[in-house]
C-alpha cells in the first residue's frame, strides 16, 4: 500500500512538471489542427489515412493521460470539476460513429478546450466569468427590463411606418439588440427612422448610451472583478500550501534533531 501511496505521489508530480504540461498542450493544438483538416476535402482525398491515424493516436494519447491522472489522483479525480471536464470531453470522442450520432462526433472538436483546464492562466479566466455569473445574472435581468420598455416604445412609436423593424414585440427587440450591437444602426436604421420621424434620435440615442455604453461595460466590471479575486484566491491558495509545507519540513527536521538528541543522550 505504502509502494502505490509512493508511486502516486511520484505520477501526480510527473503530470503536473511545466514540461509535461507544455507537451499535452501541444498535442492538444496539434490535434485541433487535424480536426480542421477533415474538414477539407481535398486534404481528406490526398491524406485522409494519415489524418486519421494522427487522429487516433492524439485520442490514445487522451486517453492515457486521462487514465494516469486516475490513478494519480484516486477519488479526488471525482471531486475535480476540471478533471471531471476533460474526462467527459475525452468520452464524448469515444463515441463510436453512426446513425443519430454523428452531431456527437462532430463534437470532437471540443478537445480544443482542454487547453483550458491544462493552463492555469486560462483556467483563471473562466474561473473568474463562472464566479461573475450571480452578479451578471442581475444586470441580464436590469438590461431585459429596458430592451422591454425600449421594444414596446419602439413598436407604439415607430411600428406603423417600419413594421419590419417594429411591427411586433418581438422585432422590436431584435432590432434594438442591433442597435445595442452597433451594428449598422445608423445608416441601416436610425436615419431612414429618422427620414420619417425627425425627432427618433431622442429615443434612440439615450437607449444606446444605457445599454452600449453603461449595462454592457457593467457586465465587463464584473467579470474582470471576479478575475481579479479568482488570481487572488489562487495566489492565497498557493501561499497557504507553500506555508504548510515549510511548516511539515520544519517538524520533519524538529523530529529528526529530538531523535538525534535521545540517540545521544542514551550514547552518553
Amino acid at each position: 500500500m505504502g509502494k502505490m501511496n509512493v508511486f502516486r505521489q511520484k505520477l501526480a508530480a510527473f503530470l503536473e512538471r511545466p514540461a509535461v504540461r507544455q507537451v499535452i498542450i501541444g498535442v492538444i493544438v496539434f490535434n485541433a489542427i487535424l480536426l480542421g483538416l477533415e474538414t477539407s476535402d481535398t486534404v481528406m482525398s490526398r491524406f485522409g489515412g494519415l489524418v486519421v491515424a494522427l487522429d487516433v493516436a492524439c485520442l490514445a494519447f487522451f486517453v492515457a493521460e486521462i487514465a494516469a491522472k486516475l490513478v494519480a489522483r484516486g477519488a479526488r479525480f471525482f471531486r475535480e470539476g476540471w478533471s471531471l471536464f476533460d474526462m467527459i470531453i475525452v468520452g464524448i470522442s469515444l463515441v463510436p460513429a453512426g446513425q443519430g450520432l454523428s452531431a456527437l462526433r462532430a463534437l470532437r472538436i471540443l478537445r480544443v478546450l482542454r487547453v483550458i483546464s491544462v493552463a492555469p492562466s486560462l483556467r483563471r479566466v473562466v474561473e473568474g466569468f463562472v464566479t461573475a455569473l450571480p452578479g451578471m445574472g442581475s444586470v441580464f435581468l436590469l438590461m431585459a427590463i429596458i430592451f422591454y420598455i425600449g421594444a414596446v416604445i419602439a413598436t407604439k412609436l415607430f411600428g406603423g411606418a417600419f413594421p419590419e423593424w417594429f411591427g411586433t414585440l418581438g422585432r422590436s427587440g431584435y432590432t434594438l439588440f442591433q442597435i445595442m450591437t452597433l451594428e449598422s444602426w445608423s445608416m441601416g436604421i436610425v436615419r431612414p427612422v429618422m427620414d420619417v420621424y425627425v425627432w427618433a434620435w431622442v429615443f434612440f440615442v439615450p437607449f444606446i448610451m444605457v445599454t452600449t455604453f453603461a449595462v454592457v461595460n457593467l457586465l465587463v466590471g464584473l467579470i474582470v472583478n471576479s478575475m481579479q479575486d479568482a488570481h487572488h484566491a489562487e495566489d492565497t491558495a498557493n501561499t497557504d500550501a507553500y506555508r504548510d509545507d515549510v511548516i511539515e519540513r520544519l517538524a520533519a527536521i524538529d523530529e529528526r534533531l529530538e531523535a538525534l538528541a535521545r540517540r545521544d543522550d542514551r550514547v552518553g
